[in-house]
């Protein structure tokens, strides 16, 4: 299930990354990660997925039960 933008503002929260930083590390143009999270379009399949990718690659875990969220990921003793 794809994220939302809101997920996606409230996992860079979580982590303390940056729009730019976002951007790069999943190899999208800041504009794709500034309009997503403003609701003006979807990433392409693709992109999405990197951004996802690198947001999870990072600690971050999406949530799709009866709400959408996102949480940190525990840590394995």
């Amino acid at each position: 299930m794809p994220i939302t933008p809101a997920q996606c503002r409230a996992a860079r929260g979580l982590v303390e990354m940056d729009q730019v930083t976002l951007a790069d590390r999943a190899m999208v143009s800041r504009s794709v990660i500034i309009d997503f999270e403003n609701g003006r379009r979807v990433p392409v399949r693709n992109n999405l997925a990197a951004i996802q990718r690198v947001l999870e690659e990072a600690g971050v875990e999406f949530t799709n039960g009866d709400a959408s969220g996102v949480r940190l990921r525990t840590k394995k003793r």
